[in-house]
């Protein structure tokens, strides 16, 4: 069975760190290859929390491994192996990496974030109560918090180390990625989203948004990188009790900054401790995403 040990930060001698981010570490066993290992840290206001959550990179390795295998839009993608067993020795060396690891192709990436919406909520709800448009494209007036948009819509944003993503025009990101890149990226990210938004509704969850992050491999391919379809880079809802006109309940990490919301905190480092109450019911939205959009238990073969 995977390790089922909280981890919050790795650090091994004889893997070379390549980056930490705000909840992966990446690592390069080989000039070609990384290995992405996903921690239990949780960032909200891209703040890292200092609580970590209990089985969160467990989930955030099988879903993703999951939806790449299970879209034939998402198929061409990066992973080389989710299965510890068949990672260099120096990976298996670390029996704490076990299924929160993920070993792929190194890509150059666009850096970018291509965000997808396929309801309004978040920033794109603000922006909507502000200026009846979300990311430059005008929507119907009267709508709802939380309303099914019209046709789901591409809003690019770019891609902060540190601070917050911004969102950009899709010109500002044709100027970046350059024209063609755009097209194609627009095109796959909207591809990958219809058909996960699919897929989960027969599952009871709907896929409010969710944003990919996209590379070329070494024959000049776009491929799909990073996770996929996760409750980290996507809003989960419950099909079930969803209605429009205020927030739902949420199977992601919604559920923690609605908690700190609520507490005298200016969502600047450092931030608070979680509650243990908090945190595992945290765990038990991830891992029912897990379970509604996989059909199986985490672990389960």
């Amino acid at each position: 069975m995977a390790g089922t040990s909280t981890v919050i930060e790795t650090n091994f001698d004889d893997l070379p760190l390549l980056y930490r981010g705000k909840v992966r570490d990446v690592y390069q066993p080989s000039p070609s290859e990384l290995l992405l290992v996903a921690t239990d840290r949780l960032s909200a206001f891209d703040c890292i929390l200092p609580t970590p959550i209990r089985l969160k990179g467990n989930v955030l390795t099988s879903l993703s491994v999951f939806w790449f295998g299970k879209l034939s839009s998402a198929q061409n993608n990066h992973l080389i192996t989710a299965n510890f067993d068949q990672m260099p020795e120096s990976v298996r060396q670390h029996p704490e990496l076990r299924g929160r690891s993920m070993l792929v192709k190194k890509t150059k990436v666009f850096p970018v974030e291509c965000v997808v919406r396929g309801y309004l909520e978040g920033s794109g709800w603000k922006d909507y109560q502000a200026t009846g448009e979300v990311c430059g494209h005008r929507l119907p007036t009267g709508m709802k918090q939380c309303e099914r948009l019209p046709e789901p819509l591409f809003t690019p944003a770019t891609k902060a180390e540190s601070g917050h993503d911004e969102n950009i025009s899709e010109e500002k990101f044709a100027s970046i990625v350059g024209q063609e890149p755009a097209v194609r990226l627009k095109q796959l990210a909207l591809n990958i989203y219809n058909e996960a938004a699919e897929y989960a509704l027969a599952r009871g969850i709907i896929i409010a948004d969710t944003k990919f992050e996209f590379g070329t491999d070494e024959k000049g391919e776009v491929i799909l990188i990073d996770e996929a379809l996760t409750p980290d880079s996507s809003r989960f809802w419950d099909a079930k009790s969803y209605g429009p006109g205020h927030a739902q309940p949420s199977f992601d990490k919604q559920f923690v900054r609605e908690y700190l919301e609520t507490l005298d905190w200016d969502k600047r480092p450092p931030a608070p401790a979680l509650p243990l109450d908090v945190a595992e019911a945290t765990t038990e939205r991830y891992l029912q995403a897990h379970r509604s959009i996989t059909g199986k238990e985490l672990f389960e073969n």
